[in-house]
């Protein structure tokens, strides 16, 4: 199955997420876990007439280059990287999860990201999508099977229709329903048995992630007023975060910033990425879970923020087609299940109760 799946999630991210063309570069990166899928990439690409430019990784290499490099090498670009990306014409990312293991230096973590920012800058002004190679890691963490994580990777992608491309549309429709709700909302309250937080997005534009820029995909998402948000909110589904694991995750906010934070496991990673800059300590985006295909967290922030009934907020850097004016060198998504006891207000009014919309 593994290879098949590798086909067809190839085929669907060169023609419909990227939509490669004749003569366009197209940056291909991932894990050499990830081969099979990077393999096919490549022929689907060429076969579209456009130049793959394929960069892979090792295991943890990231972590290994973070801790060994030295400060001049840590805090500036290689000659050309700036040119590079600046003549791609969109980039693919493949996620393949491994082991948590002692990783890179978290402070050192952060200066690496702000060194990186500038390729960050460029890469989300052109076509972008980020997607996820099956691992025995990951399945282990969804409390799966190898093969029942090959399905279950499989349908949320919609590859196991004879026209995937199809069904994203079908998301894409059912999606604008609740943007037209949502686009005439000023203040949303989220409320959960250990969550009261309240966020202003008026005349912020919301977005329809249909599988473009994140496959799978099943959300909509706006950046909200800066300084808005305010009150309490509890991140209770774990999580991966630069290689470490991060759960229980508690935020107060006060006039949109971030006065206190704790998480139950990992609160060294979660200090050190507040305190990577200003904006670090700011949300740039409210998302809301629309894909009921998943229900079942992975430790995934790609497949767990999509989540049927769960909301995630990110701090960090906005996404600006929302209106969004926060900048950071982070955007970390944290995500609270709402599918139990929990509420979206707008304006007053309950949009979602217990997971569902009403």
């Amino acid at each position: 199955m593994l290879q098949e799946l590798a086909e067809k999630q190839a085929r669907l991210l060169a023609a419909y997420c990227i939509h490669a063309q004749e003569n366009e570069t197209i940056l291909i990166q991932g894990s050499t876990h990830a081969l099979p899928v990077l393999e096919a990439l490549h022929r689907e690409i060429l076969q579209r007439g456009a130049r793959p430019l394929l960069k892979l990784e090792f295991p943890y290499q990231l972590a290994e280059f973070v801790n060994l490099a030295s400060d001049a090498v840590l805090d500036a670009l290689a000659p050309g990287a700036v040119q590079e990306m600046e003549g791609i014409a969109g980039s693919i990312r493949i996620d393949a999860p491994m082991p948590p293991r002692k990783g890179a230096d978290p402070a050192r973590m952060q200066r690496w990201g702000k060194t990186l920012n500038p390729l960050g800058e460029i890469r989300r002004q052109k076509k972008w999508c980020i997607s996820l190679f099956p691992t025995e890691y990951a399945a282990q963490s969804a409390g799966m099977s190898f093969e029942d994580y090959q399905q279950f990777v499989l349908q949320a992608m919609f590859l196991d229709h004879a026209d995937p491309v199809q069904k994203w549309g079908e998301v894409r429709e059912r999606q604008t329903t609740l943007i037209e709700r949502l686009s005439k909302a000023s203040e949303i309250r989220i409320l959960s048995e250990n969550t009261d937080l309240t966020l202003n997005v008026k005349d912020r534009i919301w977005a329809n992630s249909d599988g473009k820029r994140n496959m799978p995909s099943g959300e909509v998402f706006t950046g909200p007023i800066e300084t808005s948000a305010s009150g309490h909110i509890f991140y209770d589904l774990p999580t991966l975060y630069q290689g470490r694991e991060v759960q229980g995750i508690h935020l107060t906010f006060e006039e949109g910033k971030v006065v206190q934070a704790h998480a139950d496991v990992g609160n060294d990673v979660l200090q050190a990425a507040l305190s990577t800059d200003p904006g670090a300590r700011f949300l740039g985006e409210i998302g809301i879970g629309t894909n009921y295909g998943i229900q079942t967290p992975s430790k995934n922030i790609l497949f767990d923020e999509k989540i049927g009934g769960t909301v995630h907020l990110a701090v960090g850097s906005s996404y600006p087609e929302t209106g969004g004016l926060n900048k950071s060198t982070i955007h970390w998504d944290m995500i609270c299940d709402l599918r139990s006891g929990g509420e979206i207000l707008l304006d007053g009014e309950v949009f979602q109760r217990d997971g569902v919309f009403v």
